[in-house]
C-alpha cells in the first residue's frame, strides 16, 4: 500500500490535494466573492472554476499567501477573456487583505483536454486543482503516478524559461516588480528540484519546504540554496543578489541536471 503521507493513494496515484472543505476559515469570504463574481464576468462562457495552492490545502497564512484560481472557457480565451480576469484578480486582492495577491490561468476547454496537454496541464487539473464551479475536467483525464514522464513533462522546460526570467528581471524597476519576481523564480525552481526527485521519492507534496527538504535528500550540496529558495517563495524579497543567483547559477544546473535525468520537454 502506498504511504499515504507521500500523496499518493492506495494504488500509488497522485492523490488530489486539495479540496473546498480545507479552506480555512479566514480565506472563505474570498472564495465566495470569487465564485459569484466569476459567474457574473464569464457568465456561459465559463465551463469550469478550479481553486489551487496552499488555499484549497488548508496552508495558506492570512496576509501572506495569494489565491490562485484556474478558468477553463468553453472557447479559447481572448485578451478581453484575460483582461477581464485581471480586472477581477485587482479588485478581489484589494478587498481581500487575508491574501496577498489574486492570480488567475485562463484556458480553453479543449486545449485542457489535448494529448499535447496530458502529462502537464492536464495532470495539473486533475491532480492540484480543487474544483469550485462547473463540470470537473479531471473525469475525462487519466490517473497519475509520479514517473519520470511526469516529470519531464511538467517542468522539462526549465532551460527555455531561464532567458524570459532573465529579461522579466532585466525590465523590473521597483521593489515590488522584484518581489513578485522572486516568489515566481523561487517557487518555480523549487518545484522544478522536487520533480527531478519524485519518481524516486515516489510521491508527492505540494507544500515548498517539503519539497525542498525532499530534494535535499538527494542533492545535499544544493539543499541550501533550495531551502532559501523555498522560503523567498513564502517571503520574498526582491534581492537582486538572489535574482541573479537564480537565473546565473541555480538555475542552469538544474536544468542541466533534469535534461540528464528526465531528458526535456517537447514543445
Amino acid at each position: 500500500m502506498a504511504d499515504p503521507h507521500r500523496g499518493l493513494d492506495a494504488q500509488g496515484y497522485i492523490a488530489r490535494e486539495g479540496s473546498l472543505g480545507r479552506v480555512q476559515e479566514p480565506f472563505r469570504p474570498v472564495v465566495a466573492a470569487a465564485r459569484d463574481r466569476l459567474l457574473d464576468v464569464f457568465g456561459a462562457r465559463l465551463t469550469s472554476a478550479y481553486l489551487y495552492g496552499s488555499v484549497p490545502r488548508g496552508t495558506a497564512r492570512p496576509g501572506r499567501s495569494d489565491l490562485d484560481l484556474l478558468l477553463v472557457l468553453r472557447a479559447g480565451p481572448t485578451e478581453a477573456d484575460r483582461a477581464d480576469a485581471g480586472t477581477l484578480d485587482a479588485a478581489l486582492d484589494k478587498e481581500f487583505p487575508q491574501v496577498d495577491g489574486v492570480s488567475t490561468l485562463v484556458y480553453g476547454r479543449e486545449r485542457l483536454l489535448s494529448a499535447a496537454e496530458t502529462y502537464d496541464m492536464g495532470w495539473f487539473v486533475a491532480c492540484l486543482c480543487t474544483p469550485l464551479l462547473g463540470e470537473d475536467l479531471a473525469e475525462y483525464l487519466p490517473r497519475y503516478r509520479p514517473t519520470s514522464r511526469l516529470a519531464r513533462e511538467t517542468n522539462g522546460d526549465l532551460a527555455a524559461r531561464l532567458p524570459r526570467w532573465r529579461e522579466r528581471i532585466a525590465r523590473a524597476t521597483t521593489a515590488d516588480e522584484r518581489r513578485t519576481l522572486d516568489r515566481i523564480i523561487a517557487r518555480g525552481l523549487v518545484r522544478t528540484a522536487f520533480t527531478l526527485v519524485m519518481p524516486r521519492w515516489n510521491g508527492w507534496t505540494g507544500e515548498l519546504d517539503e519539497m525542498a527538504e525532499v530534494f535535499a535528500e538527494y542533492y545535499p550540496e544544493w539543499g541550501p540554496r533550495i531551502r532559501a529558495a523555498a522560503a523567498a517563495g513564502y517571503a520574498p524579497t526582491g534581492d537582486a543578489g538572489a535574482l541573479r543567483g537564480y537565473t546565473e547559477e541555480l538555475g542552469p544546473w538544474l536544468a542541466d541536471e533534469y535534461a540528464r535525468v528526465h531528458g526535456t520537454k517537447q514543445a
